[in-house]
């Protein structure tokens, strides 16, 4: 008797073995619906196919990206029949840049997919319903990017190094001469740094370049051996022209060229300024994080002669501005070099009752010293892993209200069915446009645990 494999391409009933799809091939497709992630949902020759570029309705032929076994991964090239949802997209270089995904899609039609992704994963994964929904957070859909990461390599073969950004579910890197979402005065400097980089005695040397702007703009270089002085001194030339700092990072953390250089970003309606560092986690839509806060602490309603807690604080986002309305703010953070930045945010703004701790936040907080005395009001802002170790011990911090923010409705999900096991309500939810034109969704969610 034949042994049994968990990996049988054969059919059991003796069908024969299905024909591998080639990358690259092309394939005339119907689209049916969409996925949470934006992409056209296609079946065809038993499998499933997602389409980028595509929309429901739409005959469309497609390159294949990747292929496995029963679904392929493919990007829309030409569109055969077209939504009437369809629109051009603003950047011309959507069909070969990676990073925004939607722009063929009105932006109305963005958020509704965002809003239906959120519900479905309420829904399908927590088993749970907010009791109303909130408006989306919206700010404008192009112009809005900060912050910026450009990719970089050496091509040997062409001798001439490569800028711009990641090809779809390619290393491919693609020229690009304009970004129609990178706010207004990152723009001249993105539009004259591949030049720059090309003029360089060593260009192997560029690792990748971030852009920044906050209360000032600023450059990083990331370099994989020493800079020459010349190339130091044509760096330090073209920073000089934009006005922007200059920073490098080699083996060590980021480093100012001037050591008095000073990076941040505003809070203006609670008149406060973060310094952060290249490499620390800021948003990047400066509007829509300033409106988030606003909206989360109208949402979290801490009243004057109340502790609350703020998890995952970074550089202190939500904790510094709800030091402005609370009695105390104990913020807590993994990484012990945000702590300390939070900290001196705090009082670099004469904030003396903002607290800031280091903890381990995969783990149980309720026996950590500033946790006695429990809390009105948690507030936490956690990556895509969610933070299913903090809120199975919620019910022992004693809050009654917790604002969740997050980057991934698939943990927030996860979380709040938990958070519905120790007795709190979901009585808010709404979704928060950080990366318009894109299929990010981040969201907000407010629970309530009535009085026993």
């Amino acid at each position: 008797m034949a042994r049994r494999s968990s990996n049988l391409r054969f059919q059991p009933s003796g069908g024969s073995r299905a024909a591998q799809v080639p990358v690259g091939k092309k394939q005339k497709l119907a689209i049916e619906r969409l996925a949470g992630d934006g992409r056209g949902i296609a079946f065809e020759g038993g499998r499933t196919w997602f389409v980028s570029g595509a929309l429901a309705g739409e005959q469309v032929e497609a390159r294949v990206l990747s292929a496995r076994s029963q679904t392929i991964e493919a990007r829309a090239e030409r569109i055969i029949t077209a939504s009437s949802e369809r629109r051009e997209a603003p950047c011309i270089h959507a069909d070969r840049c990676g990073g925004c995904n939607l722009q063929h899609m009105p932006h109305a039609e963005q958020l509704a997919l965002k809003q239906r992704t959120l519900a479905e994963q309420l829904s399908r994964l927590g088993g749970i319903q907010p009791d109303e929904w909130a408006a989306p957070l919206t700010g404008p859909e192009l112009g809005y990017r900060r912050r910026a990461r450009v990719a970089v390599r050496w091509d040997a073969k062409a001798r001439q190094l490569q800028v711009g950004f990641r090809a779809e579910a390619s290393q491919d890197i693609v020229a690009i001469d304009e970004c129609p979402v990178l706010v207004q005065p990152l723009q001249p400097i993105f539009n004259a740094l591949p030049a720059l980089l090309r003029s360089l005695e060593k260009p192997r040397a560029v690792g990748h370049v971030e852009l920044f702007s906050g209360t000032a703009e600023a450059l990083l270089l990331r370099h994989t051996i020493a800079l020459t002085e010349a190339d130091l001194n044509r760096l330090r030339m073209f920073c000089l022209e934009h006005r922007a700092q200059l920073w490098l990072q080699g083996e060590g953390q980021p480093e100012p060229e001037d050591p008095s250089a000073e990076l941040g970003f505003e809070l203006q309606r609670w008149q406060l300024q973060l310094a952060y560092r290249p490499g620390d986690f800021v948003q990047v839509n400066g509007l829509v994080n300033e409106a988030m806060v606003a909206q989360a602490l109208d949402w979290l309603a801490v009243q004057p002669g109340e502790r609350v807690l703020d998890l995952f604080c970074g550089l202190g986002n939500f904790a510094l501005p709800l030091a402005r309305q609370a009695a105390e703010v104990v913020a807590v953070e993994g990484v012990e070099a945000m702590v300390q930045r939070a900290a001196a945010n705090a009082r670099n703004n004469g904030l003396g009752n903002a607290h800031f701790y280091r903890a381990d936040l995969s783990n149980p907080l309720a026996n950590e010293a500033w946790a006695r005395g429990g809390f009105a009001a948690v507030l936490l802002d956690p990556p895509r892993d969610g933070a299913l170790e903090v809120v199975r011990g919620m019910g022992e911090l004693g809050a009654r209200r917790l604002v969740y923010v997050s980057c991934n409705p698939t943990t927030l999900a996860r979380d709040a069915a938990e958070l519905a096991q120790q007795g709190y309500r979901l009585r808010r939810a709404g979704i928060l446009d950080m990366f318009a034109q894109t299929a990010h969704v981040e969201a907000m969610a407010l629970f309530e645990k009535p009085e026993a």
